[in-house]
């Protein structure tokens, strides 16, 4: 299907151009959020009437976000979730949850607006690309951890797994200890039987 562009969109095209997109993309996101209309002569006599307009009502919108996007980048949110002893989560870190975490920060943003390319599914430092326009896109720091105090030691710069790690190594070199030491008893039993 033929659809002339309103806005720009990611990977698409700019305004006021005309693509090509598979019928579904067109009938399920395109024409119902009133990003494209489909390519008709009609349409395009209308989009060329209404042409100034658009651009004048993107140019308000995009400017709105980028001062949007001067107070909300470098910001650090915290979410804290239950996770296991290597810090493995119990479940992974939504765009639900990210948008929830920065609207508490006193931002209004939609879920829609923070796409993930890949799941949270570790505690650590993550940095999240928030998309106030279609030509604005923002970072901020997502901080996942089991407490509050885990939080803020991770935003210092230690590494909270590390610790966990060398307790495992000592508990296994104590454990390899006391196998010797039973390991020798026995072989002084044996040779005292024999």
């Amino acid at each position: 299907m033929h659809v002339i562009l309103l806005e720009r969109v990611e990977k698409l095209g700019q305004m006021g151009d005309e693509v090509k997109v598979r019928d579904g993309f067109a009938r399920n996101y395109l024409l119902p959020k009133k990003k494209a209309l489909r390519a008709t002569d009609s349409n395009r006599k209308y989009f060329d009437s209404q042409k100034a307009q658009l651009e004048a009502r993107n140019l308000e919108r995009k400017a709105e976000a980028q001062a949007v996007a001067e107070k909300l980048s470098g910001k650090s949110f915290m979410l804290l979730r239950a996770a296991g002893d290597r810090g493995q989560l119990y479940g992974s870190v939504s765009p639900r949850d990210i948008a929830e975490a920065v609207i508490a920060g006193g931002f209004s943003i939609s879920r829609t607006q923070v796409p993930l390319d890949k799941a949270i599914k570790t505690i650590g430092l993550f940095p999240v690309f928030v998309v106030l326009h279609p030509e604005v896109r923002v970072e901020v720091q997502i901080n996942v951890a089991r407490t509050e105090d885990e939080a803020e030691r991770q935003a210092r710069g230690e590494d909270v797994l590390a610790e966990v790690a060398e307790e495992e190594e000592a508990a296994v070199s104590a454990e390899d200890i006391f196998e010797e030491g039973a390991n020798a008893a026995d072989a002084t039993a044996e040779g005292e039987e024999a």
